[in-house]
């Protein structure tokens, strides 16, 4: 198995870590200073998420530059973004820190999307990401991170960023979305 691989399968595995700081009893504490707060899980979630999104862009760097790009590659690299995205939302919902809306409306486009891309594969092609998928990604990490640490350093100021990010980010999910499929609605069967 090459390094790119290894990189993605590495996201993989630091999922269920990510949500055990998030969802277990196991409180390691917080940390408080002026208005703001943050348990120590919180904080090494978020941290374990911003290395696993990261790799993101990495692992496909180093794909590409060594001209190591294998099919397992192509299979797990949008499997782990996935996984990681929709784990840390869901998480976010049970910790009532993420409208189940918001969640929803972007797994669902995630869904969508990866139906698309594999009806394009039975067809022969290969649907690239396009700057709105691009876009899309950005603020959800940004949102996600934003979200794990309840609002820093936009608490400190009042300023509700987290809020306004998810909402963003959902209107970004949805236009990105019917972007893929307005480009590609010669895919889609029409019988």
């Amino acid at each position: 198995m090459n390094l790119a691989n290894r990189i993605t399968l590495a996201r993989i595995f630091l999922v269920p870590v990510i949500m055990f700081f998030l969802l277990t009893n196991v409180n390691l504490g917080s940390f408080s200073f002026s208005d703001y707060t943050i348990t120590y899980n919180q904080l090494v979630a978020a941290i374990i998420f911003i290395v696993a999104a990261s790799t993101d862009g990495l692992d496909g760097y180093i794909a590409r530059k060594n001209k190591i790009v294998t099919n397992l590659g192509k299979l797990l690299d949008p499997l782990a973004d996935k996984l990681l995205v929709a784990a840390v939302l869901i998480s976010l919902v049970e910790m009532d820190k993420l409208s189940a809306l918001i969640a929803i409306i972007i797994i669902s486009r995630e869904f969508a999307v990866t139906g698309l891309r594999q009806i394009a594969l039975l067809e022969g092609s290969v649907m690239a990401a396009s700057k709105w998928g691009k876009w899309k990604t950005a603020i959800q990490i940004t949102m996600i991170i934003a979200l794990l640490l309840n609002n820093f350093p936009f608490v400190l100021i009042d300023f509700p960023f987290d809020i306004i990010s998810s909402w963003v980010a959902a209107a970004i999910t949805l236009y990105s979305g019917f972007d893929y499929f307005v480009k590609n609605k010669k895919l889609i069967p029409v019988e």
